[in-house]
């Protein structure tokens, strides 16, 4: 695919890396010659200096046999003049704008997004994206993410492998006469900062990440099979009264009917203003890092503290913090900068949240069309987790696992048919209209397309 992406920030420049990876063809625009020179040095791109509003610009970007137009400049007004632009003059047929405002993205100005009005494809919200992020982890504790596939029937967990993990160092051929119970397909880990596919005979070993596919309906005995039994928590302290953890507050108060929670917000108008959008909650102004503030909150009562300010090294600190308050509250820890991902252990910090790699999962999922609904990136992109269905083209219609030839580095997760959730093993046949999740290296995303015979946008 030929594909224009305006924005060569953090979330354009990943962009560009993972497509570009994909044997897409990717040109950048960006106004900062800084920026792309950054990305002439560092990725096999075509990158031009200037305004991506710039209809010459556009141009010269050879927009007209362009597939598909990425826009993710700092500016919510100019993404979107950009898509305009690009549909106007350039018939360009999918349209991506990052957009941050709340205003914006507000449910009864919707009808603003058409063909007629601004033919904008597809709006991704980062602070919507990390809220939604965040709930799945406080939904499913014990595990570091949530992620949900196929209407919610398939999930995808990770799992930190502790020292009391029941199934740690047994052979996975070995799991299901030790643990009967246990129906979920452990598809490999992260361990020395690599991805393991894991093979029958191999094992999980202590501080593994594991990527664990299950029947959404046995999360809790999933978890359990791993070592956790922590309960949810319903008594949450949010610091940072931004987008993200308002709606983030928004979401709890809604999906947990029985939460306490406190949100700390430094700027007093900020903090009037989210609690008079708030029902349930409430909001203290002060700073996070003040510990009278943090007595005042009652930080005894409290089980999980979410740290989201603006800045990196406030959302460390008061992780630390909290720590000297007390050990036994699970802390997160909003992080822009991927080098503090370093310090998560030394700081004893349980969750960091990447916002970069949450926005390019929501805009990679979009790369696609046909049979392609979800994808969650792992290890910055090297892999990604896919769900497609079968289709009557598909090569793997009316074949066995065994026989699919599949490479090493693709890996069948679960499939839903009809209402069924299928733990798939050798002699697993499949059918049109399967939805299938699974696991697969970037580089062999071009054979996935082929065997599921997905078309490009």
């Amino acid at each position: 695919m030929n594909i224009i992406i305006c924005g060569a920030g953090r979330v354009g420049f990943t962009i560009a890396k993972l497509l570009t990876e994909q044997n897409h063809s990717i040109t950048l625009i960006d106004q900062s010659s800084e920026d792309i020179q950054k990305i002439n040095d560092s990725l096999d791109v075509k990158a031009i200096v200037g305004k991506a509003t710039s209809p010459l610009i556009l141009e010269n970007a050879n927009s007209k046999e362009a597939d598909m137009i990425i826009a993710v400049t700092r500016n919510d007004e100019i993404n979107m003049m950009i898509c305009q632009i690009a549909h106007s003059l350039f018939k360009i047929p999918k349209k991506i704008a990052r957009v941050r405002s709340q205003d914006y993205l507000n449910p009864k100005f919707s009808k603003l997004y058409n063909k007629e009005n601004l033919p904008i494809d597809v709006i991704i919200s980062p602070e919507l994206e990390i809220a939604k992020s965040i709930q799945r982890k406080l939904e499913s504790p014990g595990a570091l993410d949530n992620v949900p596939f196929a209407d919610n029937k398939i999930k995808l967990l990770e799992i930190f492998i502790q020292d009391s993990c029941p199934i740690a160092n047994i052979k996975l051929n070995e799991l299901t006469k030790k643990f009967p119970k246990l129906n979920a397909n452990i598809l490999g880990v992260i361990r020395d900062e690599k991805f393991i596919f894991l093979k029958k005979n191999d094992v999980m070993k202590t501080n593994d990440k594991a990527y664990v596919v299950i029947n959404s309906s046995q999360t809790k005995e999933t978890l359990s099979a791993f070592g956790h039994n922590e309960k949810i928590s319903n008594k949450i302290l949010i610091i940072g009264g931004g987008n993200i953890g308002l709606n983030l507050a928004k979401n709890i108060e809604q999906s947990f009917e029985d939460a306490r929670l406190k949100i700390i917000e430094k700027d007093k108008n900020r903090a009037e203003q989210i609690a008079s959008e708030l029902n349930n909650t409430i909001v203290i102004n002060g700073n996070g890092l003040d510990e009278d503030i943090l007595g005042e909150v009652n930080l005894e009562d409290v089980e999980t503290v979410i740290a989201l300010t603006n800045d990196d090294e406030d959302n460390l600190m008061i992780s630390v913090l909290i720590e000297k308050f007390s050990k036994e509250k699970r802390t997160m820890a909003l992080i822009n900068k991927p080098n503090y991902s370093l310090l998560q252990s030394s700081l004893k910090i349980d969750d960091l949240i990447d916002p970069r790699m949450t926005t390019v999962s929501s805009i990679l999922k979009h790369v696609h069309k046909g049979s392609i609904e979800t994808a969650y990136s792992i290890l910055n992109g090297e892999y990604e987790v896919i769900e497609a269905e079968i289709i009557e083209t598909s090569e793997l219609i009316n074949k066995e696992l065994k026989n699919c030839n599949l490479p090493d580095e693709i890996r069948i997760g679960a499939v839903l048919r009809k209402s069924e959730i299928i733990i798939p093993r050798s002699s697993f046949i499949f059918q049109k209209k399967d939805i299938v999740v699974f696991l697969t290296k970037r580089e062999q995303l071009t054979l996935v397309e082929n065997m599921f015979r997905l078309s490009s946008v």
